[in-house]
């Protein structure tokens, strides 16, 4: 019966199922989920669940034998697996570790310096938009302040015109929202204030099927405005060069002479523009729901903003953003005592992970000044999150002004959960607040 609740999303509009997941954890380190039919998806052949700490890390850490290029990295079968293989994400070394070198080069500590400066001006720009001079008010934490700050971020990053930074909303919403209705078929963006580039984007963006529903956003075909924004951009980028990441690296030469091509450039801004923001996007709602849900660990960070770091691993462990991922096996293997065969899906759990008993004491407990704290959000091995360092960066920034600028916060409301079994998501997360 652990299949159903597991596997469907509408499951995760209450938060992942804590429970379950505890007994299975306890049971073993891996076990087997079937994937049945569900909301009008086709019934899947099924995966491994990797529950534990030591067996998520040993599988996200040996691409040799637990593939993302094999089936790519979602959890159900890709609908167009030559694709989606052709980004980095769903890439193993070598091809991996190439992309990776170059995009590792193109953070240059002067690009870095200068992202950290404008993360903290665009933070303390948020906040004061949201207090407005104003002794007290309300509003959605979700919506009105958190999703900004990462598209600012990533606008700086890839250079992307700071009035088509909602675009990479819609998008994000359309890829990591395809499950829920809500954000399935997001046009927040109408182009009226966007560059010429992003127009010309949106005149390919596809209009809902005679079913209501739109292509698959997982597939090249259903997102020919991204990739046609990407193309453009790149052109853009190669005639007048900034100092953006994505302008350095599209100047990067590597170990054998070549350049990153339109194809990977246009790949790698799709990760960005819907990962690298979605999960930043839903880790500081997060956050601000495990403060506010333990008034006593709020008061001790206002005390004392010197636990605001340590705060910040703990928000990631306790909500964490992205719950699953999948390998592949390349062959037959022993996992935790499991006979796992060649082509087997192997699905890690963050969300278990970074609640087991064995590496986190009273895992179920929000606690900002637990230490050691080794949580998985940001992953593991060659695929470690490049972009880990400036997420510790908006989250620090924007939870210091937040708590420097207000005497009070509280829930207004209770928070509207995505409907996903992928992103631990946050549609709105409406509070009241009083100023400092």
């Amino acid at each position: 019966m652990a299949a159903p609740i597991l596997v469907d999303p509408a499951t995760y509009e209450q938060g992942p199922p804590f429970a379950l997941l505890r007994q299975l954890r306890a049971e073993a380190a891996v076990t087997w989920v079937a994937e049945p039919a569900l909301h009008g998806q086709p019934a899947g052949p099924g995966f491994w669940l990797v529950l534990r700490h030591g067996e998520v890390e040993r599988v996200l850490r040996d691409p040799a034998t637990f593939s993302s290029w094999l089936g790519a990295t979602q959890v159900r079968d890709a609908a167009d697996l030559p694709w989606v293989r052709r980004m980095m994400l769903n890439m193993d070394p070598p091809d991996h570790s190439r992309l990776r070198r170059l995009l590792t080069r193109s953070f240059t500590p002067r690009a870095v310096a200068a992202l950290t400066a404008s993360i903290e001006a665009t933070a303390a720009g948020l906040v004061d938009r949201m207090i407005g001079g104003a002794a007290g008010g309300r509003g959605d934490f979700a919506k009105d302040v958190a999703a900004d700050l990462p598209l600012h971020t990533l606008a700086d990053v890839l250079g992307v015109p700071a009035e088509d930074r909602w675009l990479m909303f819609d998008w994000s919403n359309r890829v990591i929202g395809w499950q829920d209705p809500d954000y399935a078929s997001s046009a927040a963006f109408d182009g009226s204030t966007g560059t010429s580039m992003a127009r010309a984007a949106l005149a390919l963006r596809p209009a809902p099927g005679p079913d209501g529903r739109m292509p698959d956003p997982r597939t090249r075909a259903g997102m020919p405005d991204l990739y046609a924004y990407a193309r453009l951009l790149a052109e853009e980028k190669r005639r007048s060069p900034g100092t953006d990441v994505m302008s350095v690296l599209l100047a990067q030469v590597d170990e054998g002479g070549g350049r990153v091509t339109d194809a990977e450039f246009e790949n790698m801004f799709w990760l960005f523009a819907v990962a690298g923001n979605e999960t930043l996007r839903n880790g500081l709602p997060g956050g601000l729901i495990a403060l506010l849900q333990h008034p006593n660990q709020l008061a001790a960070v206002r005390a004392d903003p010197a636990l605001l770091p340590g705060a910040v691993e703990e928000m990631l462990r306790w909500w964490t953003p992205v719950m699953v991922f999948r390998r592949t096996a390349t062959a037959d293997v022993d996992l935790a005592g499991v006979r796992v065969r060649a082509g087997d899906k192997v699905v890690v759990s963050f969300t278990s992970a970074n609640r087991d008993e064995s590496v986190f004491a009273d895992p179920d407990r929000f606690d900002v000044a637990r230490s050691p704290n080794p949580q998985l959000s940001f992953g593991h091995g060659p695929h470690f999150c490049l972009g880990a360092q400036l997420a510790r960066v908006q989250m620090r920034a924007l939870f210091a002004e937040l708590l420097r600028r207000t005497g009070t916060v509280e829930l207004d409301g209770p928070p509207a959960l995505l409907r996903s079994n992928f992103q631990r998501g946050v549609k709105r997360l409406p509070i009241r607040w009083t100023a400092a």
